[in-house]
C-alpha cells in the first residue's frame, strides 16, 4: 500500500504525492545511472585496446564523468529552488537518452568522452533532486526510510557495476553499455504521472560561477595528474577569482553562507573521505584481481558482488534506525567499518580472492551506513531555502572526492613501480585508512556541537 505525503514546504503544490511509487521509480533509476559509473571501469582496458589510446588519456574519460556529473549534481538541485522537480528531471534523463545513443555508435575516442561528459551531464539530476524531493515532501519522521531506498539502489549498482560491465564487454562488446544506461528512458512516462505539479518561481541561475566551479575542480584533478606549476597556479588564480565572484553575486552557484555553517562543511569533509575511499577501492580492486589474481572481467565483478548485495540490503535496515535513533550514532558506525574494512584490504589484499570478498562485504556496508546516514543528516540541519544548493553542494564534494580517490590510487600505484604487489597495495590502503581517521577526528568534533546544542 502506497504512502501519500503532504507537501512541507511552500514551493510544493498542494497535491500529496504517492511516496512509496515515486521512491522505487526512483531507485530504479538511480541504480541504473550509478552503475553506468562503475561499469566502465572494467569495459577500460577494452577501450583502450580498440581505439589505440594510452592510459594518461584515458584516466580522463573517468575523472571527466565524475567532474561532469558532479557539477551537474550541484547545478540541477541550485535550478530546483525555482524550477519544478519534474521539468528538471525530465530533461537530465532526455540528456541521458540522447547521448547513450551517441555513445554507443561513437568509433573515436574525443566523440566517445563527449557522450561521457553529456551522460553526466543528464545523469546529475537523479541524485541532485532527489534530496530535494524528500525534504520538500516526505515527512522527517520516514525521511531515513525514503533515503535508504535510494542508497540501497546505489550500494547495489556500485557493486553490480562490474558485474554488468565485465559481462557485457566480455559477451556482447563495450558499446552494449551505453545500451543498458539508455534504458532510463523507460521511466519518464512513470515520472510525468507520479511527480508533483509543482508551480514555478522567478529565479537566476549562475552560469557563470558553475563554469568557474567546474574549471577549479577540473584544473586541481589536472595538477595532481601531471603536476604542472602552470596547471596549479591557473587553478589558484581561478579559485581566487570564482570566491570573489561567489561574494559578489546575489544567487551565487555556491552559496557562501554554506560554507560558514560550520557543522555542514564537517559533514562534507566526512563524505569527501567515504566516496574517496569507495571510488578508490572499487578502481583497485578489479586491478588486484586481474593483475595478483589473474580472474576474467565477469568473475572480478561476481567477487565485488556479494558486498553490494548486502551493502544494498544492510541500507533498508539502516533507513529504519536512522528514522528511530537518529543519524548521528550511525555515522561512527558506518566509519568504523570502513576503516576496518580498509585496514584489512591493506594487510590481506593480496591474499586470496576469497579474503577481497570477505573484507568488501564489512566495507561495503560501512559506505552504506555512512552514506545514507549523511544524507539524512544534511536534510536535518539545513533549513527548507538552503536545502536545493546544500544537496547538491555535497553531491559536488562527494563526486569529486571519488574523481580524487581514483587519480590518487592511479598516481599511488604508477609512483610505486618496481615494488613488491603487496607492498604497493598495502601502502595505498593504509594511507586511505589515515584519511578516515581523520574523518572520525572530525566527526568527534560535529558530535560534540550536536551534543552540546541538544543539552542547551
Amino acid at each position: 500500500m502506497s504512502s501519500i505525503s503532504t507537501p512541507t514546504s511552500d514551493f510544493a503544490s498542494a497535491k500529496p504525492i504517492q511516496e512509496n511509487k515515486i521512491l522505487i521509480i526512483w531507485s530504479f533509476t538511480s541504480w541504473l545511472v550509478v552503475m553506468n559509473t562503475t561499469m566502465f571501469n572494467v569495459a577500460l582496458p577494452t577501450v583502450l585496446s580498440e581505439l589505440s589510446i594510452n592510459s594518461s588519456m584515458a584516466s580522463w574519460f573517468v575523472s571527466s564523468y565524475s567532474i561532469a556529473f558532479a557539477i551537474s549534481t550541484l547545478a540541477f538541485s541550485r535550478l530546483s529552488d525555482f524550477i519544478p522537480i519534474s521539468k528538471l528531471l525530465l530533461i537530465g534523463i532526455a540528456i541521458l537518452g540522447v547521448s547513450s545513443i551517441l555513445g554507443f555508435f561513437a568509433s573515436h575516442f574525443y566523440l566517445l568522452l563527449a557522450a561521457r561528459i553529456l551522460q553526466a551531464a543528464g545523469a546529475g539530476a537523479v541524485p541532485g533532486l532527489v534530496v530535494v524531493l524528500i525534504r520538500r515532501y516526505v515527512p522527517i519522521t520516514r525521511r531515513g526510510k525514503a533515503m535508504s531506498f535510494i542508497t540501497s539502489a546505489v550500494s547495489l549498482a556500485f557493486g553490480l557495476g562490474p558485474v554488468v560491465g565485465g559481462a557485457i564487454t566480455q559477451y556482447l562488446g563495450w558499446k552494449y553499455l551505453f545500451g543498458i544506461t539508455g534504458l532510463v528512458v523507460l521511466f519518464i512516462p512513470f515520472f510525468r504521472k507520479l511527480l508533483p505539479k509543482e508551480k514555478v518561481k522567478r529565479g537566476h541561475f549562475d552560469l557563470l560561477g558553475a563554469v568557474l566551479t567546474a574549471l577549479s575542480v577540473t584544473g586541481l584533478l589536472l595538477f595532481f595528474s601531471t603536476f604542472s606549476y602552470i596547471i596549479l597556479m591557473s587553478t589558484l588564480v581561478l579559485s581566487f577569482i570564482l570566491w570573489k565572484y561567489l561574494h559578489k553575486m546575489e544567487a551565487p552557484f555556491i552559496q557562501p553562507e554554506l560554507l560558514k555553517n560550520r557543522q555542514f562543511l564537517k559533514l562534507l569533509f566526512i563524505g569527501f573521505t567515504t566516496f574517496l575511499t569507495n571510488f578508490s577501492t572499487l578502481f583497485l580492486l578489479p586491478i588486484i584481481l586481474t593483475v595478483v589474481f589473474k580472474k576474467e572481467p565477469a568473475e572480478v565483478g561476481l567477487i565485488i558482488f556479494p558486498g553490494a548485495i548486502l551493502g544494498a540490503i544492510a541500507s533498508q535496515f539502516i533507513g529504519r534506525l536512522i528514522d528511530r535513533i537518529g543519524s548521528v550514532s550511525l555515522i561512527i558506525t558506518g566509519q568504523l567499518l570502513l576503516f576496518s574494512g580498509t585496514i584489512m584490504l591493506g594487510l590481506f589484499s593480496t591474499v586470496s580472492p576469497l579474503s577481497l570478498l570477505t573484507i568488501y562485504i564489512v566495507f561495503s556496508i560501512g559506505f552504506s551506513t555512512i552514506n545514507s546516514s549523511i544524507s539524512n543528516e544534511v536534510t536535518r540541519i539545513l533549513s527548507i531555502v538552503e536545502i536545493g544548493a546544500g544537496a547538491g553542494m555535497t553531491q559536488l564534494v562527494q563526486f569529486f572526492g571519488g574523481a580524487f580517490g581514483v587519480t590518487l590510487a592511479g598516481l599511488m600505484l604508477t609512483f610505486q613501480k618496481g615494488l613488491l604487489l603487496e607492498l604497493v597495495y598495502r601502502n595505498i590502503f593504509l594511507s586511505i585508512s589515515f584519511l578516515i581517521f581523520c574523518a572520525m577526528i572530525m566527526f568527534y568534533f560535529y558530535y560534540r556541537k550536536v551534543k552540546f546544542e541538544r543539552m542547551v
